[in-house]
């Protein structure tokens, strides 16, 4: 359920990641993702996530489903607002996806990541793909192919995770004034395209991203 975030008035949403992949699950991120681009303010999109599914949680899925559910945390991933993660416990599945796709991402203390298991494997969807972008592929050979669980230090190392704290609340306090939404968003897409674009490439959208920040701050 998507509630109202007390902190900035932005929307906040508890995922339970202990549950098999399904199209409420689906529309929950839809929700929340409505409700940002719906209300839009200058503080962060904030998800509470825990959870692995069990063991069987892939019995009778159609790929149908699983696209759909890409799609919406890669819509979440690109949202006009800051998006933080706040995990605890064991994060896996849907858990795990969240936190990798989320721009800030918060551990309390204990929390563990790994991938979830179906066909003899771990799952072979886009997390791998995030997990690889993001922390290399020695860094995360293991967990991907074996299974092995990624604890908070090895996390950290990793920047998985940005923080361990028994007290998310303070920082996400501290994130309620942060840039508004559409610049946000600007600083995310030259992140995103900073891997794969040559400096020549990339020199136009930074310019334009120069010109409109001059331009706001010099309004009065």
């Amino acid at each position: 359920m998507v509630t109202r975030n007390e902190v900035n008035g932005g929307p906040v949403l508890r995922f339970d990641g202990a549950r098999p992949l399904s199209a409420a699950a689906v529309e929950e991120i839809d929700a929340l993702c409505d409700r940002a681009e719906d209300h839009r303010g200058t503080g962060p999109v904030i998800v509470h996530v825990t959870g692995a599914p069990p063991a069987d949680w892939a019995k009778g899925l159609a790929v149908g489903l699983v696209s759909k559910w890409e799609r919406v945390v890669r819509r979440f991933e690109r949202l006009g607002r800051l998006t933080v993660a706040v995990a605890s416990g064991e994060c896996a599945g849907m858990a795990l996806d969240l936190v990798l796709a989320a721009d800030v991402r918060i551990a309390e203390p204990g929390t563990t990541l790994r991938l979830s298991w179906a066909g003899g494997g771990t799952w072979p969807g886009m997390t791998v793909y995030r997990l690889t972008e993001q922390a290399g592929a020695a860094g995360i050979r293991r967990a991907v192919l074996l299974g092995t669980p990624i604890g908070t230090d090895r996390a950290l190392a990793l920047s998985l995770i940005d923080e361990v704290s028994a007290d998310p609340a303070k920082t996400l306090a501290e994130l309620a004034e942060v840039t508004d939404g559409a610049e946000t968003a600007i600083r995310r897409q030259l992140i995103f395209e900073a891997g794969s674009a040559t400096f020549e490439e990339a020199l136009g959208a930074h310019l334009a991203a120069a010109d409109r920040a001059l331009r706001r701050e010099a309004k009065p």
